[in-house]
């Protein structure tokens, strides 16, 4: 077996072992939360006999040890409990949930990954010019920006004033209406492109783009930050400077010599914030009433639904794991040099 195989290996093994970590603490997190679980899922007004019940089926009577137990094989098989607020299984809930969100981070990282890449490289070749500083300030202020007041601000401009896109939601509800959407994937661009279901599309593809925009805000001004700092590091290399004096322009130079260096570090970032996306979103989604994993917890948190809570952070934690995971190996992948021990 090779040396690269061995620690492709290993950290998948060390993966996995985030993951059961991950699980534990979710469990732990329960134990410690103030209440009663049986009173909270069968309500203050339940009877005895009514919570003993609670008890059994749920197992709250067995030893903390083989709950542990039962809590860890239950989370690998997909059981994540039952939701005291919609009273469904709380996987099922997410898997309707999750999909929404991941769309929409992904859209988002579309936007911001090219945009920044290509924002960072435009600074760097006019460094020093006006060009350059706009671009600086303008990725401060993305970075910078509130979320919820970038959302508000873009709801005023682009739906309630020029009225050229929607305020909220994820399709209209008229066209839905009148162009039934067939579920498959839960992601509404995907689902009527699956379909056929043209006019949901156009309709999904123009919601889209405001929450979208709002969540790219912050990576696309990052990675503008980071490429413009690495390729300037790297367009300073001993490399760069016999590529001049060779009589290469300064558009090849940074195309053909500096930026594959500098994408290393991008690729761990792009992971990282795509991970954070999920976390972050939520409050984008409250805000364009987007049917994902942030209006799914905070309609949890209004009902004290604390499994579900549990659920949604179980779920992301593991996300946040399994990104940066499949992004460690595209690093390494790009970069031979990259190890993943």
């Amino acid at each position: 077996m090779s040396r690269r195989s061995t620690q492709v290996l290993a950290r998948l093994a060390q993966a996995a072992v985030v993951v059961l970590g991950v699980v534990i603490l979710t469990f732990l997190m329960v134990r410690v939360l103030p209440g009663d679980p049986a009173v909270v899922y069968a309500g203050e007004r339940a009877t005895e006999a009514q919570l003993a019940q609670v008890r059994e089926q749920f197992g709250l009577n067995d030893g903390l040890f083989q709950q542990l137990f039962h809590y860890v094989g239950d989370a690998f098989r997909g059981d994540l409990g039952v939701s005291i607020s919609t009273r469904q299984p709380i996987a099922n809930d997410l898997a309707r949930a999750l999909p929404a969100s991941l769309g929409l981070s992904l859209v988002a990282m579309l936007i911001a990954v090219p945009g920044g890449v290509l924002l960072g490289l435009v600074s760097v070749r006019f460094a020093g010019r006006a060009l350059d500083r706009i671009i600086q300030v303008f990725s401060v202020l993305a970075i910078s920006f509130p979320v919820f007041w970038l959302a508000l601000l873009l709801q005023s401009v682009f739906a309630s004033k020029l009225g050229w896109l929607p305020v909220a939601g994820q399709f209209s509800s008229r066209v839905e209406q009148q162009h039934p959407l067939s579920a498959v994937t839960n992601v509404a661009i995907v689902d009527a492109l699956l379909t056929g279901n043209w006019a949901v599309l156009q309709s999904a593809g123009l919601h889209v783009v405001l929450p979208a925009v709002v969540i790219a805000a912050y990576p696309i001004g990052l990675i503008a930050q980071l490429t413009r700092g690495a390729v300037s590091e790297q367009m300073r290399l001993p490399h760069i400077t016999m590529g001049r004096a060779l009589g290469f322009g300064e558009n090849e130079l940074i195309a053909r010599f500096a930026l594959r260096p500098a994408l290393t570090p991008l690729i761990a970032v792009s992971g990282l914030v795509l991970a954070s996306t999920l976390v972050n979103s939520a409050l984008t989604e409250a805000v364009f009433n987007w049917p994902g994993l942030g209006s799914y917890i905070f309609a949890a948190i209004r009902a004290i639904d604390t499994a579900a809570v549990v659920g949604v952070t179980l779920v992301v934690g593991v996300a946040y794991v399994l990104i940066n995971l499949v992004a460690d190996l595209v690093q390494a992948a790009v970069d031979p040099r990259v190890s993943l021990a």
